[in-house]
């Protein structure tokens, strides 16, 4: 009975390791992040570029970085009313046409 076991284990072993995933070539995976590198860098010196021009210093993806100074004292004036903590009323046709410029 053990012996019918064994044989058993290793003829599923040998089947599950035959239907078992193909990893992707090196060369092909290494190709592709270059591309996708060389893009990155070239966006990344449109926005530093941006960056010098303004007075506000932004991260990569254009929001203001909340580390400096300049950017923390920068108060949003909204347009509709606003609820009790200072925010936009989003039930508000105003505010929703805000929301709807900035996206």
């Amino acid at each position: 009975m053990k012996k019918l076991f064994n044989l058993f284990a290793i003829a599923l072993l040998g089947l599950s390791t035959t239907f078992a995933q193909t990893t992707p070539s090196v060369t092909s995976v290494k190709q592709a992040p270059k591309k996708v590198a060389a893009a990155a860098k070239t966006e990344a010196k449109k926005v530093e570029a941006k960056a010098q021009t303004t007075a506000a210093k932004l991260k990569a993806d254009g929001t203001p970085d909340m580390r400096y100074k300049e950017n923390k004292d920068v108060k949003t004036v909204v347009a509709g009313p606003t609820k009790k903590d200072g925010t936009a009323d989003m039930r508000y046709k105003a505010n929703k046409a805000v929301a709807k410029k900035k996206n």
